[in-house]
């Protein structure tokens, strides 16, 4: 749990840097950081941050991707 944790608040503190990104973006910075985790595993934890209202998901742009920013 405590590696949840550590994930959420690294995707929200990215999502306040960078405004809107998509899963494969936010996975590619986390990896930066120097966190490993898998593309299924962001989106686990995104969704999870979608449904308690703190993250906002949206389309942009007609790409079929999904894309995220605070709310």
């Amino acid at each position: 749990m405590s590696g949840s944790v550590d994930l959420e608040s690294e995707i929200r503190s990215m999502l306040r840097a960078h405004g809107e990104l998509s899963v494969a973006f936010i996975t590619r910075f986390l990896h930066e950081r120097g966190l490993e985790c898998t593309r299924q595993r962001v989106e686990r934890v995104l969704r999870r941050l979608v449904e308690a209202g703190v993250v906002e998901a949206f389309y942009t742009n007609g790409n079929g991707r999904k894309h995220y920013r605070l709310r």
